[in-house]
This record gives structure tokens, C-alpha cells and sequence, in this order.
């Protein structure tokens, strides 16, 4: 029995024959597509499906073209199949490179326009980002700030696998030299690892092993991150591992000792009331920096507040005996604070004369004044002005003749305050006059450079010792009482000045 055709679908027939000889002999995506359209022309929706999905296994993964799903996806919006194109469309992004895919990008940002919500919309704009910071990345893997900026993007919307494979590609990038100023951006992207594991997936052991890693990677002979050091021990602590958090800093100092890991170990132990780890830290803190008076001073306020005055006390000792120190002033100021607050009073005079023995300054000077004052005992003014005439005395060989002034206003301060009329005109006797001198300026080649102003002060004791000033100061006496003089004259002629204009 033989089946008859009419003409119509006789040659419809031949022609689909034709059409799928010709993907075989030739099969270019554009005659897949071909075919496909001519079977969706002529209504056989089914048979244009499969040509497409026929194509898509012909070309599989190795050989994707983004111009076959652009069709597939558009064929399926014609049969309003709203969810299929947008399989379609993902499938290919997920697996075309980016930079292949323009027309994919732009032709599923137009349909999520059309028929897609809000959440289609972000997905396709972070898919473009992403495309952004992928070439950027592989452009530049040293671009730390892309990195960062990429992980920002993966972790606010994907799963935690991607993000911990994004964070593995930019943590694979370490820095081509061992120079700290190029690790500095680096090491954050461990840091931001780490707290990831531990506040977003609360993976306690990802994140340790995130810190051991890094931990063993920095090159600690040439420097290290006493920040990273601190934040694996901080997690230790939350985790409730005391040990291994001490293990961690203590192995830190062994390694690279540095002034942040120890004051972090000893704020550590402050916080745990382990008083005798806290003295042995401060024993090795001050090993390795002897010179700084900081760490003596938290030291003996330690010892303070543990009530043990004696230790203090010797702490003090130490420290002011220390060939060099890099705030000797702040030092000698608590050590002499200390003894005031256990009223020690004649070992805070004794303190006052040691320094005065190492320094001359005019704030010493004055400081023990003003403690002589504040210390309450029977002859306290005698006292005080005892030292004030000491320091002035002290100081008349001093260079720096602002000092000197400045001593004296605090003298005359004390003395308005406390002391009677003659103590205040005697110091008053003592302030200097005020003078402006010029001198002769030369520049750098030894030429002359002009001249300048200055003020100056002359002290009247030392315009007493030197005959140039004292012949000065007569000097300006004589012309005084001219002028004086002259003033007398005119007032005893009044008709003078007549005279001489009329004549």
C-alpha cells in the first residue's frame, strides 16, 4: 500500500531533506539555524525544537557559539516559552567566555526587560560585573582593590563554594617581592577570608585554617603583620582556646617581636587577671626595647595597682638608670607622680635634685616650686622661694633668656598670689627690659644677606656686671632727663613759642 502526498508536502518534505543533508555535509551554525527557522516557518514547532537541541549536542561545550543559543533563545520567545528561554540564556553565560558573548548578554537583557522581575534584572547586571572584574583580574592579578571588589560582588550573591574559590584565585597572588608596603593590601584578603568563614559560614576550623596559612606564608625574617598575629589569637579566645591562642603569641614574639604583639599579649593576660604572665611579658618587653618609657611606666602602674609600692618603686629605678630613653621627661613626671600620691614627700624632693642634676630646664624648675607650694608643710613659702631664687641664680648662665623670663613670671605670679609688697617689688626688680637690636644676616655662600630685627631681653643683675650694658643704661638716663629737661624749660616760658613765630 503506497502513501500519497500532494505536491505541497511532497516538496516540503524534499526540502527538509535537503535542509538536513546539508547540516550533515555542512554544518555551520548558520545552517542549523537555517533549518530550524524553516521548520518553524511552516508550523512544525516540535521539529524546529529538536533541530535546535540536535545542534546544541552536534557543537557540545568545546564548541559553543553564542549566535546558535541567541536563535534557540528567541525561537522559544515566538512559542511564549518564557522559562525555557531563560534556561537557554544561562546555560550559554555560564559557559561561553565573556568576552564572546556580547550579543548574548545584550539580547537576555533585553527579554528579562520584557517578561523578567526585578531579581532577573540583578542578576544580569551582576553577571556583567562579573565579567568586569573577571577581566580585570586576569589583566592584572596583582590588582589587589579588583579582587576586593570582585569578592564583595561574589559574596552577596552566590553560594559559598564560589566565594571560597574566588577567594582562593586571589590569595594565590602573592606579591612578586619581600617588601612589606606590597604586602599591605595583600594580607587583607586573609583577613577578609578568614572573617568570612568565621561570621558568614561559621566554620570554625575553615577559619583557623585559613590563619595558620597565612600565617605561615608571611615571611617573618623580613617582617610581619602583629594585626594578624592578634586576630588569630583573638578567634582562639572566642573558640575558648586559651592554648592555642598563648601558643600563638608566644610564638609571634619568638619570631618577630614587635611593640603592637606585645602590648596585645600583656592587654591578653590583663584581661585574664594572670598578674605573673603580665611581669614576665614586661621582663621580655623590656629586653627588647629598653628605651622605651612607656612600657616602664604601665609596668610600675601595674605594680601599683597589685599594691606592691616596692616593686614599683625599683621599676621606676631601673628605668631612670637606662643609658638612653626616648621620653626621659615622661618618665622622670610619673616616677616623681607616683611618690606625691604616696605622699613620700622627702623622696619627691630627693627625685626633684637628681633630675636637676641631669637637666637645667626651666619647667623643672618650676614644677619643683610648685610642689614645694602644693606639699603643705609649716615654712611651704620659705620653701618655695627658696627655689624660685635657686633656679634664678641657676640660670643667669643660660642662653635661652626666654627661660629665664619665664621663670620670673612665675615667680611674680607666686609672689601676687602669696607674698608681701617688698617680695613683689623685688622681683619686680628683676624682670627684664625689653630691647630691639639688629644684626647682620649671611646667606649660605658667605655673602650678605641684609639685616634683621630681633627682640632681646637685658636683665638688670647682668646689666650690673658688664660695663657695656651699664654704660647703655646711663646712657638712656641721660637722655631721659634731657628731655625732662627741655619739657621744664618750655613750661616756665610760655610766651616762647609767640616769639619765635613772630619774629
Amino acid at each position: 500500500m503506497f502513501l500519497v502526498l500532494s505536491p505541497n508536502v511532497f516538496c516540503l518534505c524534499l526540502f527538509s531533506l535537503n535542509k538536513c543533508a546539508l547540516v550533515i555535509v555542512h554544518p555551520d551554525v548558520k545552517n542549523w539555524i537555517k533549518y530550524a527557522r524553516f521548520e518553524e516557518k511552516h508550523g512544525y514547532i516540535a521539529h524546529g525544537r529538536k533541530v535546535y537541541e540536535r545542534a546544541v549536542e552536534f557543537f557540545g561545550e568545546d564548541h559553543m557559539d553564542e549566535n546558535l543559543y541567541v536563535a534557540f533563545a528567541k525561537f522559544e520567545e515566538n512559542q511564549k516559552e518564557s522559562e525555557r528561554v531563560r534556561v537557554i540564556y544561562k546555560y550559554a553565560l555560564d559557559r561561553i567566555p565573556k568576552q564572546q558573548a556580547q550579543e548574548l548578554f545584550k539580547n537576555y537583557t533585553i527579554f528579562e526587560k520584557k517578561y523578567g522581575d526585578r531579581r532577573g534584572i540583578e542578576d544580569i547586571i551582576v553577571n556583567k560585573r562579573r565579567f568586569q572584574y573577571e577581566e580585570e583580574v586576569k589583566a592584572n592579578p596583582h590588582n589587589y582593590d579588583a579582587w576586593f571588589d570582585y569578592l564583595r560582588l561574589v559574596e552577596s550573591d552566590t553560594d559559598a563554594d564560589t566565594v571560597r574559590e574566588v577567594y582562593e584565585r586571589a590569595i594565590a597572588n602573592v606579591p612578586p617581592t619581600k617588601e612589606k608596603r606590597h604586602w599591605k593590601r595583600y594580607i587583607y584578603l586573609w583577613i577578609n577570608y578568614a572573617l568570612y568563614e568565621e561570621l558568614e559560614e561559621k566554620d570554625p576550623e575553615r577559619t583557623r585554617q585559613v590563619y595558620q596559612a597565612c600565617l605561615e606564608l608571611i615571611p617573618h625574617k623580613k617582617f610581619t603583620f602583629a594585626k594578624m598575629w592578634l586576630m588569630y589569637a583573638q578567634f582562639e579566645i572566642r573558640q575558648k582556646n586559651l592554648h592555642l591562642a598563648r601558643k600563638a603569641l608566644g610564638t609571634s614574639i619568638g619570631k618577630s617581636p614587635k611593640h603592637k604583639l606585645f602590648k596585645g599579649y600583656i592587654e591578653l593576660e590583663l584581661q585574664l587577671r594572670e598578674f605573673d604572665r603580665c611581669r614576665k611579658l614586661y621582663e621580655k618587653f623590656l629586653e627588647f626595647a629598653p628605651e622605651n618609657c612607656t612600657t616602664w611606666i604601665k609596668f610600675a602602674e601595674l605594680e601599683t595597682i597589685l599594691g606592691d609600692t616596692e616593686r614599683a618603686r625599683a621599676v621606676y629605678e631601673l628605668a631612670i638608670g637606662q643609658p638612653r630613653l626616648d621620653m626621659p621627661e615622661v618618665l622622670w613626671k610619673s616616677y616623681i607622680d607616683f611618690e606625691i600620691e604616696q605622699e613620700e614627700f622627702d623622696k619627691t624632693r630627693n627625685l626633684y635634685r637628681r633630675l636637676l642634676q641631669r637637666t637645667q630646664h626651666v619647667k623643672v624648675w618650676i614644677s619643683f616650686a610648685q610642689f614645694e607650694l602644693s606639699a603643705g608643710s609649716e615654712d611651704t613659702l620659705a620653701k618655695c622661694r627658696q627655689i624660685y631664687e635657686e633656679a634664678n641664680k641657676t640660670l643667669r648662665n643660660c642662653e635661652e633668656k626666654e627661660e629665664r623670663l619665664m621663670l620670673l613670671e612665675s615667680w611674680r605670679s607666686f609672689e601676687h598670689e602669696l607674698g608681701s609688697e617688698s617680695a613683689q617689688q623685688r622681683v619686680a626688680k628683676l624682670m627684664p627690659e625689653r630691647v630691639k637690636k639688629r644684626r647682620k644676616l649671611q646667606a649660605e655662600d658667605g655673602s650678605d644677606a641684609g639685616w634683621e630685627e630681633y627682640y632681646d631681653y637685658i636683665f638688670p643683675e647682668d646689666a650690673a656686671n658688664q660695663p657695656n650694658l651699664k654704660l647703655l643704661a646711663m646712657a638712656k638716663l641721660w637722655k631721659k632727663q634731657q628731655k625732662d629737661d627741655d619739657e621744664d624749660d618750655d613750661e616756665q616760658d610760655p610766651d616762647k613759642d609767640i616769639d619765635e613765630s613772630s619774629s
